[in-house]
């Protein structure tokens, strides 16, 4: 009997351990976010507790110690060691991406700020510029002359005006030339001294090709005609009205990108994106908690993350991801998605569509009839298709343990169901030859209507 309390004891412990390990280990290098999976899954830990103990019960049964499958205080203490592990690194996850990685100014004194007086330098046309950023503002500008230009404030806290004025004197911002290009950064100041920061407004010549890297403070770049890159640690960053190609790494923050003739690839982590009016292409790569918007991208599309995969060829209209949905309209080209627990609304994608979605819905509408073939898979969720009555199509849609309802009816129509539940729709429709559509689902319903 003592033999048996160890072993339903041991298989407890084990997989307790067994399964918060997993979740650390996905959580450190596959980038799971167990705080998501907390608020949504923690139900499955009484399943996962019930189905142990009901294992020990029966086992205990066999054994006849009963009092082998109660549960015993060292694993009730486990249980709660654990979850206070996985809430500690929830928090940590937490404070890393809401607090700003610094000591609240009101700790470390008054403000005081004073004028940046830096010489400016003459530099080809077409240099080579990076600004080397550390704590503070940078905001950079297009100039018709070949000149760098620094202005901006030295902001100091401290307890009175004398210290203020004693932290700010070394302090200043250097440009020099470092090999074939120069470089813009503050000296005089230690990285991690949260009492002082510098706002730099800089000026460079239009057709420079610029490099921006800060450590924590908001980005402006505008009207450069060469490329841009800009590379924030912590800080929002706002791209507009250049000319070449733009380039953007994010660690925490918020991304807007205007106006832009030509490709923006973003990647990192942060908050929302907003990219509108991009003559070239637009990459996504990464994971930001949004929203994530997108408007009249000239050349398309490809977003990545742990959730998603999207490809747009085209796209003059909108896109947008928040709060659970995902909403694409006015896409002329060639739509490939692969996503899960977004409701996916597509409208007007011209081009072939080829959909993959798991738990949330996906509707797709057309206001005029669709040329280029339709395939919709999904689990555990419903698809809606509304077309024009003029459209014409060949049909095959399957609807596990759900059924189908279409406007649509012909001759050359067939709707079959099983008695389990399961529908089937197949044949065709219209007096031309239209393009396939694909549609599958379980456990939802298959919606096809006629565009009112």
């Amino acid at each position: 009997m003592a033999r048996s309390r160890q072993r339903s004891s041991g298989i407890f412990t084990g997989l307790v351990l067994l399964t918060v390990g997993a979740l650390l280990l996905l959580h450190n290098y596959r980038g799971l976010q167990l705080g998501d999976l907390i608020v949504h899954w923690w139900p499955l830990a009484l399943i996962f507790l019930g189905a142990i103990k009901l294992y020990e019960r029966i086992a205990a049964g066999h054994s006849g110690d009963p009092g082998s499958a109660r549960i015993t205080g060292g694993e009730i203490l486990l249980v709660i060691g654990m979850i206070t592990l996985l809430c500690a690194v929830v928090a940590v996850d937490y404070g890393k991406r809401v607090i700003p990685g610094k000591i609240p100014g009101d700790l470390l004194g008054d403000a005081y700020p004073f004028d940046l007086d830096v010489t400016p330098v003459n530099v080809p046309s077409n240099a080579r510029i990076t600004v080397e950023g550390g704590h503070g503002e940078i905001s950079v500008r297009a100039s018709d002359d070949s000149v760098i230009r620094v202005a901006g404030k030295k902001n100091v806290r401290a307890w009175s005006e004398s210290d203020a004025q004693r932290l700010a004197g070394p302090v200043s911002v250097e440009i020099v030339q470092k090999g074939d290009g120069y470089e813009v950064e503050p000296t005089g100041m230690g990285s991690s001294d949260d009492r002082l920061s510098v706002d730099m407004d800089i000026q460079v010549p239009k057709k420079a090709s610029l490099t921006v890297r800060n450590q924590q403070g908001d980005i402006t770049v505008s009207d450069m005609v060469m490329p841009v890159a800009v590379t924030s640690s912590s800080g929002d960053v706002e791209v507009r009205d250049t000319g070449s190609d733009v380039t953007v790494e994010m660690h925490k923050g918020d991304v807007k990108v205007s106006d832009t003739r030509g490709d923006v690839k973003i990647s990192g982590n942060g908050g929302e994106v907003d990219v509108a009016s991009v003559t070239g292409s637009l990459t996504l790569d990464g994971e930001f908690y949004g929203p994530i918007r997108a408007d009249k991208v000239t050349k398309g599309v490809r977003f990545i993350s742990q959730r998603t995969d999207l490809t747009l060829t085209a796209l003059t209209g909108h896109m947008e991801t928040s709060s659970g949905n995902l909403e694409i309209a006015d896409a002329p080209g060639d739509l490939a998605l692969r996503t899960n627990r977004y409701s996916v609304t597509i409208e007007n994608a011209t081009g072939k569509i080829a959909v993959d979605n798991r738990d949330g819905d996906v509707e797709l509408r057309f206001s005029s009839p669709p040329k280029q073939d339709i395939a919709v898979n999904d689990t555990n969720a419903s698809i809606s298709l509304t077309l024009p009555e003029s459209a014409s199509f060949n049909i095959q849609a399957d609807c596990h343990s759900c059924d189908i309802d279409s406007e649509f009816s012909s001759d050359t129509l067939k709707k079959t169901s099983t008695e389990s539940g399961d529908s089937h729709l197949e044949g065709k429709y219209g007096k031309e030859r239209g393009p396939t559509i694909k549609l599958r689902t379980s456990y939802g319903s298959i919606s096809i209507r006629k565009t009112s």
